[in-house]
């Protein structure tokens, strides 16, 4: 494995709070258009699908497969990826607790959150199953 680089504190606004505020407690939380059910990431007040309903924050399960991923040879290097939730939509994290070369595609993995500089909010970030 290799060393974990710690990412910049999120700045929340009055759109993204809720979301937050909700890392804080350990839950990563989704979008749902109450007319349609579809859900999206990240949460925001309008549905990118729809614009009919209303958007609700509903809770993810927080489990999931990388569905791609690349190795960012930084200062200090990190895998940033994307990964299906099992609840549907796609999401742009990082890749934690793995030696690089054992991430595969289609790999199962499982939300953490990871500090962040300073007092912000942690951000969901994922490790192999």
């Amino acid at each position: 494995m290799t060393e974990t680089r710690i990412p910049p504190a999120p700045t929340p606004d009055p759109s993204t709070q809720a979301f937050w505020d909700a890392a804080r407690e350990g839950k990563l939380l989704l979008g749902r258009n109450t007319k349609t059910g579809k859900l999206h990431y990240p949460p925001r007040p309008v549905c990118p699908f729809d614009d009919e309903g209303e958007v609700e924050l509903v809770p993810a399960k927080g489990a999931g497969t990388i569905y791609s991923f690349s190795i960012m040879r930084a200062k200090v290097p990190y895998a940033i990826a994307y990964v299906e939730l099992e609840e549907g939509p796609r999401m742009m994290t990082n890749i934690i607790g793995a030696a690089f070369d054992s991430i595969r595609i289609g790999q199962k993995v499982t939300l953490q959150f990871q500090p962040t500089d300073g007092d912000g909010p942690p951000v969901p970030m994922f490790t192999p199953a």
